[in-house]
């Protein structure tokens, strides 16, 4: 699985948008879950999407351990009882450095984490407002909840910690081809890409770090 896996471990894809959910009866065998990205709309009305929010749901009751990336941010956020929708400022799409907060600095510390984190962004929704009792982890200039955490079993985050450059540009061309983004938005984007690097072994640790159980909450 890219960023996260590792050889000794074995992992599924399920494809929930064409109805694909792993079966209830067999979710105990699982340590744990991650939601990617999507280019649906978290806050859309599809039988898939309130399928994917029921099953979260589940997960939670459960306490399974589940990580939500961009979609799957936004989605754990709605199946928790937060809310979603366009995002303010219009899309993010380039690097973006996001600020931990306090609490999260100090949380993530045995893993060595930077307080400034640079990250891959694509998205042009967001986490309009957190869950209730969710914590926000971290925030950036254009997007306030950038990261957060329900519980110590669920974790969100808006960026995108498995992507490359060579996937943003990749993106940025289908955007244009599409005229979802302008070529203003495109040139910045990739400006940013040569301006810093997103710090994709930081965020393995991170992600690792949480899915593994080895942060202390």
């Amino acid at each position: 699985m890219g960023l996260l896996g590792e050889e000794d471990e074995t992992w599924r894809v399920y494809r929930a948008m064409h109805g694909e959910l792993p079966c209830m009866a067999d979710v105990h065998t699982y340590d744990g879950f991650v939601i990617t990205g999507s280019c649906s709309d978290a806050h859309g009305d599809d039988r898939w999407i309130n399928d994917l929010v029921s099953f979260l749901r589940a997960l939670d009751s459960m306490k399974k351990k589940v990580l939500g990336v961009c979609f799957g941010h936004q989605i754990l956020s709605r199946a928790l009882g937060g809310k979603t929708g366009r995002a303010m400022k219009g899309w993010d799409i380039g690097v973006t450095c996001i600020r931990l907060s306090p609490s999260a600095i100090k949380l993530l510390s045995s893993l060595h984490i930077p307080s400034h984190l640079p990250i891959i962004e694509c998205h042009r929704d967001e986490v309009w407002q957190p869950p209730p009792h969710a914590e926000v982890m971290a925030c950036s200039e254009k997007t306030g909840v950038e990261m957060f955490r329900y519980g110590d079993h669920m974790m969100g985050i808006q960026g995108h910690p498995e992507y490359n450059k060579d996937i943003l540009r990749h993106l940025l061309d289908r955007l244009l081809q599409r005229n979802l983004i302008q070529a203003c938005q495109a040139e910045t984007a990739k400006a940013s890409l040569e301006a810093q690097e997103p710090d994709r072994e930081a965020w393995k640790r991170l992600c690792r770090g949480f899915l593994t159980g080895k942060l202390s909450w």
